[in-house]
């Protein structure tokens, strides 16, 4: 994920926001690949201690929006972050696999876990979207789209997201057709969307609605308005008495225009309905195809070990200097004891004539040693 969406899972405010901007692009600027969530602190860190170097040509970095984004990676680590943010990532082509006869395959993602984490799930959705909007190629208008979504909880995307994210959802479910996916939103009803988002959405298939209190019959006008009219039907009233298995309906006709809504019988499904036992879920996940893809975690070498090891050799020069200091004070120390015993053996003119100069090394030692306990102090 980049920078957008992390400062909204992290629920960052523009300040925090642009520091994180700044630390992706020192990232990308020095090829520092920012994969798990050990690399992006440790990159935060590295910042942070090095802020000075960067504010010429990135700008200023705030020392409080770093400890801001540094707690609210220790937050999402507790959610169980550092499993979600690894290696191998999620290949949306597997979602495109089909059988020896050519047949797709129905995948399910289970968000059981991430339901948990609305901020979590609906950033991961968000994800998904821009990887398929991103990576597929272009192909017109098919006669039936290579891949659809449906996308549970969808209200989750749109609850407080700010106007720059809502364009990026508008912007991608309005070109993501030409890609051959279609996307189909899953909510309670309809003003969950946002209504740019829900003008490009053409297929509708709305479940009952019970309204008892005026707020509640003022959602059910609402959800009436965003259908095609139908001139034999009170869609306001049918909302209210669809019954199990009933539902109002509108698709695209021939022409590519939304029809009128109808009121129609869904075919219910034949699989298994309820949920499935936890030693039935997982013989299914270990008979996919793709189970030992994504059974391992696999930690390569990124912006946390790159860093690790430059810190460590800058440690080791330091240490390298300090062993050197200690070497030099030590030979300056010897050579004044030396000079020291040489003196006593003068003779008392000599030490009177010697006593001027004596004195001016000693004050030149002082000032050395001032000097490398400054430069070890700098250090």
């Amino acid at each position: 994920m980049g920078p957008l969406l992390l400062s909204r899972l992290l629920g960052l405010n523009d300040v925090q926001s642009g520091v994180l901007n700044l630390v992706f692009k020192v990232a990308d600027d020095n090829g520092l690949l920012l994969i798990d969530m050990k690399d992006l602190r440790q990159m935060l860190k590295y910042i942070g201690d090095n802020a000075k170097d960067y504010t010429i040509d990135y700008g200023n970095v705030s020392i409080q929006s770093i400890g801001a984004i540094q707690r609210g990676l220790l937050s999402l680590e507790e959610q169980g972050a550092n499993n979600f943010f690894a290696e191998p990532e999620l290949d949306i082509y597997d979602f495109l696999k089909t059988d020896s006869e050519g047949n797709g395959y129905i995948n399910i993602l289970a968000s059981d876990r991430l339901f948990q984490g609305p901020a979590l799930y609906s950033t991961f959705l968000l994800w998904l979207l821009s990887e398929l909007y991103e990576q597929l190629p272009e192909v017109g208008d098919l006669p039936k789209p290579k891949i659809v979504f449906f996308f549970d909880e969808a209200h989750l995307l749109f609850s407080e997201a700010p106007k720059v994210l809502l364009d990026k959802i508008e912007q991608v479910v309005r070109l993501i057709r030409s890609k051959g996916v279609g996307v189909y939103f899953i909510t309670h009803n309809p003003t969950d969307i946002n209504n740019k988002v829900l003008g490009q959405l053409s297929n509708k298939v709305q479940h009952a609605l019970r309204a008892f209190t005026p707020a509640e019959l003022t959602v059910v006008k609402a959800t009436a308005d965003t259908f095609r009219p139908n001139p034999k039907l009170d869609v306001e009233q049918a909302l209210t008495e669809l019954k199990v298995g009933e539902a109002l309906i509108s698709f695209l006709d021939d022409e590519g225009l939304p029809g009128i809504v109808k009121r129609a019988f869904v075919i219910p499904p034949a699989s298994q309905l309820g949920t499935l036992s936890p030693e039935r879920r997982n013989e299914i996940i270990q008979a996919s195809a793709f189970y030992h893809k994504y059974e391992t975690t696999i930690d390569r070498e990124s912006a946390y070990e790159v860093l690790q090891k430059k810190a460590a050799s800058n440690q080791e020069i330091i240490e390298r200097d300090n062993r050197a200091d200690t070497v030099y004070r030590r030979q300056r120390y010897d050579y004044g004891v030396r000079t020291y015993k040489k003196t006593k053996k003068d003779s008392v003119l000599t030490k009177v004539a010697k006593s001027a100069a004596s004195s001016v090394g000693r004050q030149i030692g002082r000032e050395l040693i001032r000097g490398l306990f400054g430069i070890l102090l700098k250090k």
